[in-house]
């Protein structure tokens, strides 16, 4: 008798709703939250995606840029390769040298400012070569060093967003929130997690991009630098003394 009168159908049916609540309104949330196009997501992330947005355009034009200017093919083009060949093996270091002015690319300026330090000495000449190179090197990385700053700063903006939308959250809380209006809540905290994001996923590729290329050009410089070398390995330097060429 206990037993029926604490168990009604109609105890059983309340405590079965209890129970299941939780779970039917999170899948109410996911449903909605499911149905949300990327444009939403990016407003609901705030202000800070906007700088976000700048970020990703940047670093997907750096790396694009990177890679073209990080090949060999660009830096050191066959024909000009040839080229160089043919003149030192006629011992034409002075059309040599207006060829590299003419058809300007890694490889011929390295060429031009060894050609121009001959009548110095070997010494000279390998010190304009390796000035060159280095110079050729941390220009082609200055821009490649732009994907590390972007790596560096989104996580940051993604930071400022979170801060700001928590500083919603708690805000919404303050006024009861959690009770009475749970859509502002969930939109403040929703906030704080698609900005947070937003910065981890521009920074991933950034970062990645940026050393890829950066060993990629390191590797493009000394495949120039070597190929310079073998021009000069047999330059008559005691017949080139005092004379400047170019």
């Amino acid at each position: 008798m206990k037993a029926s009168r604490f168990l009604r159908p109609s105890s059983i049916a309340a405590l079965a709703m209890l129970l299941t609540a939780p779970f039917a309104a999170a899948a109410e949330g996911h449903k909605s939250f499911s149905e949300k196009t990327l444009w939403d997501m990016l407003v609901l992330g705030g202000w800070v995606m906007i700088p976000l947005a700048g970020f990703s355009i940047a670093m997907v034009w750096l790396i694009i840029d990177g890679a073209q200017r990080s090949g060999l093919k660009r830096m050191m083009p066959e024909s000009e390769v040839e080229k160089a060949r043919n003149f030192f093996r006629a011992g034409d270091y002075v059309g040599a040298y207006q060829a590299c002015t003419d058809n300007t690319c890694t490889f011929n300026n390295v060429i031009r400012a060894g050609l121009v330090n001959v009548g110095d000495g070997k010494d000279a000449t390998e010190d304009g070569i390796l000035a060159e190179v280095n110079r050729e090197q941390s220009k082609q990385g200055t821009r490649l060093s732009y994907l590390s700053v972007i790596g560096v700063c989104t996580p940051m903006v993604g930071l400022v967003g979170t801060v700001v939308g928590m500083i919603k959250a708690f805000g919404e809380l303050g006024q009861g929130g959690a009770t009475q209006n749970t859509s502002g809540l969930s939109e403040a905290i929703g906030e704080v997690l698609v900005a947070t994001a937003s910065g981890l996923i521009i920074a991933i590729p950034a970062f990645m991009g940026f050393f890829f290329l950066r060993n990629r050009l390191q590797g493009a410089v000394h495949e120039v630098e070597n190929e310079v070398g073998n021009l000069f390995r047999k330059f008559p330097y005691h017949l080139a003394e005092g004379v400047h060429v170019g």
